[in-house]
C-alpha cells in the first residue's frame, strides 16, 4: 500500500493505492485522483522549473521549465543539465533551452524574457 495527497485539485484527497489489487485506488473524491494515483504509484513524473544564466541581455537569468514531465527518478540529473545552459540574449517565451532533455523527448523551454542589452 502507497499513500498519497492528490494535487489534482484544490481538495487534495489523502489516496491509498493497493499495488497487490492492480493499483487500487481508494480514498479520492473524483477520476482525477484515481488517474494521479495511479500514475504516482506506477511511474511519478514531475515538471521541473529552474533559471539559466542569459548572456548579454537586460537580465542575467531567465526561468525554464520541462514542456512535460519527466520521470521522478531523473530531476536530480536533469538539474545538472539545466545548471549547464548558457543562453544568448534575446531570448523569448517558448524558445526552446534544451532539446529532448535526456533522451526524455521532452523539451526544456524558456519561461521568461531577457532582451539584448
Amino acid at each position: 500500500m502507497k499513500n498519497f495527497i492528490c494535487i489534482m485539485c484544490p481538495k487534495g484527497c489523502h489516496l491509498t493505492v493497493d499495488e497487490t489489487k492492480d493499483y487500487q485506488v481508494t480514498g479520492h473524491s473524483c477520476n482525477k485522483g484515481v488517474k494521479y494515483g495511479k500514475a504516482e504509484a506506477t511511474n511519478p513524473i514531475r515538471v521541473v522549473t529552474s533559471t539559466v544564466l542569459v548572456n548579454g541581455g537586460s537580465s542575467h537569468l531567465c526561468s525554464v521549465k520541462t514542456a512535460d514531465g519527466i520521470p521522478k527518478k531523473m530531476v536530480l540529473e536533469a538539474m545538472r543539465e539545466i545548471n549547464q545552459v548558457k543562453l544568448q540574449a534575446p531570448v523569448k517565451i517558448g524558445d526552446v533551452a534544451i532539446n529532448n532533455l535526456l533522451n526524455t523527448g521532452v523539451d526544456v523551454v524558456v519561461t521568461s524574457e531577457s532582451q539584448a542589452s
